[in-house]
C-alpha cells in the first residue's frame, strides 16, 4: 500500500539534510574560529618574544654604556638624556612585520655611581604593537655592581658592628701612583659604603657611629644609635638617617682566593729583615712572620709574600712596637689561611694610596679566619678575606677597603673609604640580579618614569 503522506517523507529528509548541513556549518565555524584564534595565539607569542628581547637589547645598551665609561671613554652616555644620578634612552623604529612595530625605553638609576654599594638599576620597558590589536610589553630590572673586589669601602657576609662613640665613615679618592691624593677634610666626599649582605636584623650595628655615605642590607634596616647618622652632602638639615642612602637589597658574592705558587722559600720571619730590592718584584714563601719589641721587617720593590701556616695557627703576629714598613715606592702584596693579628705601631705605609699594602685571606671555612688590625696611627691598606672575621682597633685613620665575613670597628676609628679601588682591575660592571617584573603593582611604581619621553 502507498504511503498517503509522500511530501511529509521529503519534508523529514530536507529537515535532516538542513540539520546536517548547520552541523557541517557549526564545525566549520569552530575551527575556522580555532584556526584564528591560534593564529593569535602565535602571534602574540611570536610579540611576546620579540618585546622580550627588545626589553633585553635595550638592558645591554646600558650596561654598555656603563662599561664604555670604566673604560676610559667619554662617550658613554652623550646619547642619553639626564637629570641628576638618573639617565634614559629610548630606542625605536623597529619592525616586525605586518604592520607591527616595536621600541624599547630604557631607565638608568645611578648611572654614573661614584661606587660603593650604590648599585645602579636598569629598568627596561619593551613594547610590540602589532596593527590595531593592542601592544604586548615586557618589563625587565637589571641590579649592576663594579666587577672590582674593593668596588666598596667595608663590604661583610655576614655583619658589620661599630662600636665606639666616635667612630666614622667617609670617602676620598687617592687618585693616581704618579700623582697620589693625601686624605684630608679638604677632599672628603661623601660616598663612604657600607654594605651587608646578610638579611638578620643584626646585619649591621651603625649603633653611635656616622657614615658620611651609604648603607646597604640583605634585607633589615640598619640599626642607628640615636647619636648615629647615615647622610650624605645632599641630605636635609637635621635629618639624621637619610633614607635615599639606605637601601636593603644588596647582595653580593665573593670569590674565593688561592694563594699563588712559586716564590723563593724562607725560613719563619722572627726578628729584623728585609724583603725584596728596590725597583724589581719579587715572590717570597715562608711559614710566619712573628715580631715583638722593636723588631721590623722593611719591604722593598714590590713584594709578593705567602705564608703558609694552616688554619687556626697564627701566620702573622705583631706585638709592642714591632713594624712592618712599607716605603714609598714599594708594595707588599700577602696571601694567608692562617690568623693575622697586627697590634701597636704594627703597620707603617708610606704610601698614599691604599693599594700598595694589600691582604688575602685563602681560609675557605665560614669565620674560619681571624684578621686584627690595630694601631693609634694611620693605617693605610685593603683587605679580601671572604672568610674571615676583620677587627679593626684603634683610634687613628684607616684608609681602604675591608671585603671580610664579619668585621666589627672597636674604639672610635675614622674609616675613609679610598673611591679609586673601584677602577682596580678592569673596573667594569657586571649584572648582580635580573629578573622579569610582571606584577601590576611594582610595573606601576615604575611606569611613572617612562611617561613623556
Amino acid at each position: 500500500m502507498k504511503s498517503s503522506h509522500p511530501g511529509r517523507r521529503r519534508g523529514s529528509i530536507l529537515l535532516i539534510a538542513m540539520l546536517v548541513a548547520a552541523l557541517i556549518a557549526l564545525e566549520l565555524g569552530s575551527y575556522l574560529n580555532l584556526n584564528l584564534s591560534t593564529e593569535r595565539f602565535a602571534n602574540r607569542t611570536f610579540y611576546s618574544n620579540a618585546s622580550f628581547n627588545l626589553a633585553e637589547a635595550g638592558a645591554e645598551e646600558a650596561v654598555w654604556s656603563f662599561n664604555r665609561l670604566a673604560n676610559g671613554a667619554s662617550d658613554g652616555w652623550t646619547a642619553w638624556s639626564n637629570n641628576g644620578n638618573d639617565a634614559w634612552q629610548k630606542f625605536d623604529g623597529f619592525s616586525f612585520g605586518a604592520n607591527a612595530n616595536g621600541s624599547v625605553k630604557v631607565y638608568v638609576e645611578n648611572y654614573n655611581p661614584p661606587g660603593g654599594s650604590v648599585s645602579p638599576k636598569v629598568i627596561a620597558l619593551a613594547s610590540v604593537a602589532p596593527g590595531t590589536d593592542p601592544p604586548v610589553t615586557k618589563m625587565i630590572e637589571l641590579t649592576l655592581s663594579r666587577r672590582s673586589h674593593f668596588a666598596s669601602g667595608l663590604v661583610a657576609q655576614d655583619s658589620i658592628t661599630f662600636n665606639g662613640n666616635n667612630a666614622s665613615v667617609d670617602s676620598w679618592n687617592s687618585g693616581s701612583a704618579s700623582s697620589p691624593v693625601p686624605y684630608s677634610a679638604a677632599v672628603r666626599n661623601d660616598h663612604g659604603s657600607v654594605a651587608s649582605a646578610s638579611v638578620q636584623n643584626t646585619a649591621m650595628l651603625v649603633n653611635q657611629a656616622d657614615i658620611w655615605g651609604y648603607a646597604a642590607t640583605g634585607g633589615a634596616a640598619p640599626q642607628v644609635g640615636v647619636n648615629g647618622s647615615i647622610r650624605g652632602a645632599t641630605t636635609p638639615v637635621g635629618v639624621r638617617i637619610d633614607p635615599n642612602r639606605v637601601s636593603t637589597d644588596f647582595s653580593i658574592n665573593l670569590d674565593p682566593v688561592t694563594a699563588p705558587s712559586g716564590g723563593t722559600t724562607i725560613d719563619p720571619i722572627t726578628g729584623n729583615a728585609t724583603l725584596g730590592t728596590l725597583g724589581a718584584a719579587t715572590s717570597w714563601r715562608c711559614n710566619s712572620i712573628s715580631l715583638s719589641g722593636t723588631q721590623t721587617l722593611t719591604i722593598l720593590g714590590q713584594v709578593t709574600l705567602v705564608l703558609t701556616a694552616a688554619s687556626g695557627a697564627d701566620a702573622l703576629d705583631l706585638t709592642g712596637k714591632a713594624t712592618i714598613h712599607i716605603p714609598t715606592g714599594s708594595s707588599l702584596t700577602l696571601y694567608a689561611e692562617g690568623d693575622i693579628k697586627i697590634a701597636g705601631n704594627g703597620l707603617g705605609n708610606d704610601n698614599v694610596q691604599p693599594i700598595t699594602c694589600q691582604f688575602w685571606g685563602t681560609n675557605g671555612s665560614p669565620a674560619g679566619q681571624n684578621i686584627e688590625l690595630a694601631g693609634n696611627g694611620a693605617l693605610a691598606g685593603v683587605v679580601y678575606a671572604p672568610n674571615a672575621i676583620v677587627k679593626l682597633n684603634g683610634n687613628g685613620d684607616i684608609m681602604g677597603s675591608v671585603i671580610a665575613y664579619d668585621i666589627v670597628l672597636v674604639g672610635n676609628a675614622a674609616f675613609h673609604y679610598d673611591e679609586s679601588l673601584a677602577s682596580y682591575g678592569d673596573g667594569s660592571y657586571g649584572v648582580t640580579q635580573w629578573r622579569e617584573i610582571t606584577a601590576g603593582a611594582e610595573r606601576g611604581s615604575y611606569l611613572p618614569l617612562f611617561n613623556g619621553w
